[in-house]
């Protein structure tokens, strides 16, 4: 942690005179779906994204490559042959992802009531994830939760170690132009 962070931190302790106990959220009945996988692709075709259902033995660099066939740079720590990515540790700073069409990511959380992923800073530049023109998750099924109340108990079990971490849903978007949202909003 930096110093500067640190020093706020320590006077935000220091000058807190009141605490309040943290609400009692045991009997709290979060929503929950009978169909997750039918919810989260609804939610995230709500906020802007796409979902592609893959099945056992398909080709996901095909299905990418298929998906972006105009697409010429790719980032991903997955092995996908064909593609010809470039894998994050092997970014010298983050202007080497500059330019970048694809990322592509595991990750191992899905929320379904408002379709987002959890993403885990594993190299240096957190770059990957928002310098490319579009964001793939690659998710199982098993890792779609309900409710972001599931999924911060879920984030406690994954212990993240980075120092950057956190949830990421949807393309870019604002609604301040006239109350009507603009997709791919960036500012």
């Amino acid at each position: 942690m930096s110093h500067a962070k640190q020093g706020v931190l320590e006077n935000i302790r220091r000058y807190t005179t009141h605490r309040e106990a943290h609400p009692d959220l045991e009997g709290f009945a979060a929503i929950t779906y009978p169909d997750r996988v039918q919810q989260f692709e609804r939610i995230m075709t709500e906020v802007g994204g796409r979902v592609v259902l893959l099945q056992p033995g398909d080709d996901l660099a095909a299905i990418i490559r298929e998906l972006y066939p105009e697409a010429q740079r790719f980032i991903s720590d997955l092995e996908l042959p064909g593609l010809g990515s470039l894998r994050p540790s092997e970014a010298g700073d983050p202007t080497a992802m500059n330019g970048t069409d694809v990322t592509i990511v595991e990750t191992p959380l899905g929320v379904c009531e408002n379709g987002c992923c959890w993403v885990e800073q594993r190299d240096e530049w957190r770059a990957e994830f928002f310098i490319a023109e579009n964001l793939v998750f690659v998710l199982n099924r098993s890792d779609l939760v309900d409710n972001m109340h599931q999924a911060m108990r879920r984030v406690r079990q994954l212990n993240p170690q980075s120092p950057f971490s956190g949830f990421i849903s949807g393309p870019s978007k604002t609604a301040d132009i006239e109350q009507a949202r603009v997709m791919g909003a960036h500012g």
